[in-house]
């Protein structure tokens, strides 16, 4: 390292138990029980979106249950995984690409959002791991934020700095996948409540639509 340039302090590394807890969820597709602070936000298509209070920023975390039928969950984990792949099918990516910093992976995702908005960006670090949970297979996939000054902030573009993601993938039993996603932003700035609404309500379901259609097709793009 050059004198004087930019130190990369080392991304988080995800411990076996976040990898072994993600895999738990899927057992437990009803986190709200009497006394819980999660609350059924929507139910649609099958697909169950619970919420509850996030406590530092008066915004919400959120637990997605759903399903990809006719998806298997290798096939899908690859589609997930596949950055180049992705900006052909997701309609809200604006740029979308993994660099190598220091010997780190580093992800960069600039978002798309509705007009008077700023888009947002991230830039965070992601693994994927095949568990052995008493003979079953299931596929998880754990993100988070990352500072990186080889990756400094855009004008006109807010940059989102507290994401963390996980999410649980295995077979249904027939031909498709149990899917279950954790997920927390915080997108800054003034998003008013109809938005981040929109969001968690149809955006979801909307995006597992979108993966179980390029679930589809991956075989004959690559």
């Amino acid at each position: 390292m050059e004198r004087g340039s930019p130190r990369l302090r080392p991304p988080p590394r995800f411990s076996e138990e976040q990898f072994r807890a993600a895999c738990r969820e899927l057992d437990e597709p009803e986190p709200a029980p009497a006394g819980s602070a999660w609350e059924l936000l929507v139910q649609s298509m099958g697909v169950r979106i619970y919420r509850r209070p996030h406590e530092q920023s008066g915004l919400y975390d959120y637990k997605i249950f759903g399903g990809l039928a006719d998806c298997p969950p290798e096939l899908c984990a690859k589609v997930y995984m596949d950055l180049g792949f992705r900006k052909q099918w997701d309609q809200y990516v604006q740029e979308l690409y993994e660099k190598t910093y220091g010997g780190d992976k580093i992800i960069y995702w600039e978002v798309k959002y509705p007009f008077p908005f700023s888009n947002r960006d991230y830039v965070y670090v992601r693994e994927c791991r095949v568990m052995d949970v008493d003979g079953r297979k299931i596929w998880v996939v754990l993100a988070q934020s990352v500072s990186v000054p080889q990756c400094p902030e855009k004008p006109g573009i807010v940059r989102v700095e507290s994401y963390k993601q996980s999410l649980a993938i295995e077979s249904d039993g027939k031909t498709g996948s149990k899917v279950y996603m954790y997920y927390f932003d915080n997108p800054g700035g003034m998003i008013p409540s109809w938005l981040v609404n929109w969001a968690a309500k149809s955006g979801v379901p909307a995006f597992l639509e979108d993966m179980q259609a390029a679930c589809r097709n991956y075989s004959r793009s690559t």
